[in-house]
């Protein structure tokens, strides 16, 4: 079994996390000088007033800072709440609606900030009666270890807000333990495997596949920022093509970026045959984007099979199932005839069930809702009340997602409550957005389907950013096969129109609602159903 801080207590000063200057240099910190790090932040969180069990936001970008805030919470006894800084959301008062909603659900003793973050959640915590300390203030002179009891939870892990309530999961010690020691076990991990990622490390894949996962094996991490992501591509895949990374994750969206950003001249010289894993997950994922991708690297030696599309999401603490090494991905017809990419197999200590409404188990190929159950299972939410997307029953996790199990193998179909029952049957907009993306050889990241009953009238809404003019005749009967006689509307939009959450998937309860003009209470999406408030995530994804 993994053990979170066994690396603490003898850390290598050989290996450690390098993360990304803005002037294309790396700041390296071994992993001795984040063990004093997390000591010193301990002493100054104990100094500070924190018990054991207590809960601190930590509200830091990617940095020392936030590694050492983060395990100077853990040795104190207490639970770590990450939360996204304000500069990943871009609207502020979307981002204080966020803030205030997390304070709420996790009542923290403290929040820890940079002066950055200081500026939009201080008023806030204050309004919440919370304090608020700058990191560098936290840190105290470490005279020797500082290491209390581990609370029985170790993170207060907040969804990436597809809807517009936030709610943290309640992630134990020992589900966390066990889910990174499946994911090591997955993917192989020794301290000879670096990983490089530019996932925010506030959310679960970032946070545990591509922080937590490489610190506690003792293994180098080259880590950017998503902002760093997106502006030079090239400086992350150079990672791996020139500094040595094996190991990564992303998101679907993610190779896409790559796919439109980078040509081939631009990798000359890299070399990609030693790069064994990355994960695709968060959102359905695209057969076509894992070709594109696979061909671009090929040159530069990156296998297909090094590609392993996941399913996972932070209710399950990260990963459930994903495609095991060496073995290459497939993929299989839906229910309505779109290609679905298998999801691999279930993790070490995972079950995987498809169910009925009527929660009964499905037979072999046919679709239902997937429940998980094993032990990463987290133990609910923070402040729980009313009704869950989600819901934990029993010890199973019934995801409100959609899939099929076939030869073993997981097939995520999308959201559930992002669907509208039509002639009987439960369409999704993920499908609807497969199909648009393949025809009008659209990127994902460039559009969004939300359906629903309008007046009483299914209806698929498609939000198109920039979109060339001849596209939109086009959708209408692109889509017929699949909608039937429902109404369909398109959208088009300014770039950056579609909005999404922090980690990339489109917002389509928001979507739904300014198409609508209602409010939450009042919008009905899926068939008779109420739309589901809780944390809707694209199927598909690990996390």
């Amino acid at each position: 079994m993994t053990h979170l801080l066994s690396w603490l207590a003898e850390p290598r000063s050989d290996r450690g996390i390098r993360f990304a200057r803005p002037d294309g240099d790396w700041d390296r910190w071994s992993y001795d000088e984040l063990a004093g790090l997390a000591h010193a932040y301990a002493a100054g969180l104990i100094a500070r007033g924190v018990r054991p069990g207590d809960v601190v936001t930590v509200v830091l970008p990617s940095g020392p800072a936030f590694v050492g805030a983060l395990f100077g919470t853990l040795l104190a006894g207490a639970t770590a709440a990450p939360l996204a800084p304000a500069a990943t959301f871009g609207d502020p008062d979307r981002y204080a609606e966020h803030v205030t909603s997390a304070l709420a659900a996790a009542r923290p003793r403290l929040v820890v900030v940079d002066a950055a973050a200081g500026t939009a959640v201080t008023p806030l915590a204050r309004r919440a009666g919370v304090p608020t300390v700058e990191a560098e203030d936290v840190r105290a002179e470490s005279l020797g270890a500082h290491r209390r009891a581990p609370a029985r939870l170790a993170l207060v892990q907040f969804t990436s807000g597809t809807t517009g309530n936030v709610h943290g999961v309640r992630v134990p010690y020992a589900a966390l333990e066990e889910n990174i020691g499946a994911i090591r076990r997955w993917l192989e991990m020794t301290p000879e495997d670096a990983t490089a990622s530019w996932l925010p490390v506030h959310h679960d894949m970032g946070l545990v596949g591509c922080l937590l996962a490489p610190v506690v094996t003792g293994a180098d991490l080259w880590l950017l920022s998503p902002a760093d992501f997106v502006r030079q591509p090239t400086r992350y895949l150079a990672c791996f093509g020139r500094l040595g990374a094996r190991l990564s994750a992303m998101p679907g969206f993610g190779l896409a970026h790559v796919l439109r950003r980078v040509r081939p001249e631009q990798l000359a010289g890299m070399d990609f045959h030693r790069w064994r894993a990355v994960i695709v997950g968060a959102e359905r994922v695209l057969p076509d984007v894992l070709d594109r991708f696979a061909a671009l690297l090929a040159p530069q030696g990156l296998r297909r099979d090094a590609l392993l599309p996941a399913y996972g999401l932070a209710e399950a603490t990260l990963a459930v199932t994903g495609v095991p090494l060496r073995t290459g991905w497939r993929q299989s017809t839906g229910p309505e005839g779109v290609p679905v990419v298998g999801c691999g197999v279930p993790l070490a200590g995972s079950r995987v069930t498809i169910v009925d409404d009527d929660g009964q188990r499905t037979d072999e190929g046919v679709p239902g809702e997937i429940v998980v159950d094993g032990t990463g299972v987290a133990d609910g939410y923070v402040g729980a009340a009313g009704f869950r997307a989600t819901t934990f029953a029993g010890g199973a996790l019934r995801t409100g997602d959609a899939g099929f199990v076939r030869g073993g193998e997981l097939f995520v179909l999308g959201r559930m409550g992002d669907s509208l029952k039509i002639r009987g049957r439960a369409i999704l907009a993920e499908d609807l957005d497969a199909v648009l993306c393949g025809a009008l050889a659209v990127p994902p990241s460039r559009l969004a389907t939300v359906l629903g009953l309008r007046a009483g009238t299914p209806t698929a809404v498609v939000y198109l950013e920039h979109p060339r003019q001849e596209w939109l005749p086009r959708i209408p009967a692109l889509l017929r096969p699949l909608v039937g006689d429902a109404t369909v509307v398109t959208v088009p939009v300014p770039a950056g129109g579609v909005p999404r959450t922090t980690s990339g998937k489109p917002k389509r309860r928001l979507l739904w609602h300014r198409h609508t003009g209602s409010n939450a209470a009042g919008v009905t999406s899926a068939g008779d159903q109420a739309p589901p408030v809780g944390p809707i995530r694209s199927g598909g994804g690990c996390g």
